[in-house]
């Protein structure tokens, strides 16, 4: 069995190559049965334990997570997990793998896919609302499915912003901290949230029209990056249908208010893959992209990390 920590992980999941496997893997589709969510402890906001199983022809996968939000206040990551990998046909285990970057790396990726079928074309400028451990993630993998030019960071704590910039800085990229969230949503032409808000930090009168907005960070009911108003505005589109209207305290409240009808969800991403639904129909359309995470993404971004190492050991060759 093998074990690939979060240094190797990170060294054997190419970005554009993952991108690839997961439109793959959205399209060819998967047993992935509702995710187990546990509360499990208190603090300024409550611990949580998140089971998620998948499984295809091939392989079997389930990744544990915690979710600890108040580690954030100690520079420590919200968002640690496990991913264990199992041979479909014998059932024997074939990894272990370090689940945090799995997530950060897929959860970005999911998101950049759905950003090359929605976002304008000639997208140049995106606007990072968020300065946690994903934003790095989400600024890269979007830069490659996108001409990103200028890229602007928003946080609450404005030196956070300015440590991410400097991170991401020199890549081709012109970057800067935005201190003023309603300018720059209307600067921006892709709009990247990945918060742990509980109340809107992006206004549905702040966009302009051929906007592309994708929201990545909320994950349950209480949580909300965008108000009613951004909702009703775009046409929305989602990572899986079952697991946004249950889970994405955008569209949960939006629904409860009678501002949103889960019939104007306009499909998920495998649709998209498939080529089922119809994606960006306008340079004046606003689209919203809104992901809940689903274990599809994991077992497909595991699987290609297995290969992955698996052909290095073949090209190292015997030791």
């Amino acid at each position: 069995m093998r074990a690939i920590d979060a240094p190797t992980l990170a060294s054997l999941l190419d970005r554009r190559a993952l991108i690839e496997a997961l439109d793959r893997a959205f399209a060819a589709g998967a047993e992935v049965p509702p995710r187990v969510h546990h509360d499990t402890g208190a603090g300024v906001r409550p611990a949580a334990l998140l089971i998620m199983p998948a499984w295809s022809a091939s392989s079997i996968g389930v990744k544990l997570v915690t979710v600890h939000p108040d580690n954030a206040a100690r520079g420590e990551p919200a968002v640690q997990a496990v991913y264990a990998l199992f041979d479909a046909a014998s059932g024997a285990p074939r990894a272990l793998i370090d689940g945090t970057e799995l997530t950060r790396r897929r959860t970005a990726a999911v998101a950049a896919l759905a950003v090359r079928y929605l976002a304008p074309p000639g997208a140049e400028r995106l606007l990072m609302v968020g300065t946690g451990s994903l934003a790095t993630h989400v600024i890269e993998s979007h830069a490659l499915v996108r001409p990103i030019r200028e890229v602007r960071i928003w946080g609450r704590r404005r030196e956070r912003a300015a440590a991410i910039a400097d991170r991401v800085a020199g890549r081709g990229l012109h970057v800067a901290v935005a201190d003023d969230l309603a300018a720059a949503v209307a600067w921006a032409d892709i709009v990247s949230c990945a918060t742990l808000a509980t109340e809107p930090v992006v206004r549905g009168a702040w966009l302009r029209p051929g906007q592309h907005v994708d929201l990545i960070g909320a994950y349950t009911p209480r949580m909300r990056e965008i108000d009613d108003e951004g909702l009703r505005r775009a046409r929305i589109y989602v990572d899986t249908r079952a697991g946004a209207l249950a889970e994405s305290g955008e569209l949960v409240h939006a629904i409860a208010a009678g501002a949103l009808a889960p019939g104007d969800l306009c499909g998920e991403l495998a649709d998209l893959a498939r080529g089922q639904v119809a994606a960006r129909r306008g340079a004046q359309e606003i689209t919203l992209f809104k992901s809940v995470g689903t274990a599809l993404a994991d077992l497909a971004a595991a699987e290609l990390a297995v290969a992955a190492s698996a052909a290095n050991d073949h090209a190292e060759g015997p030791q």
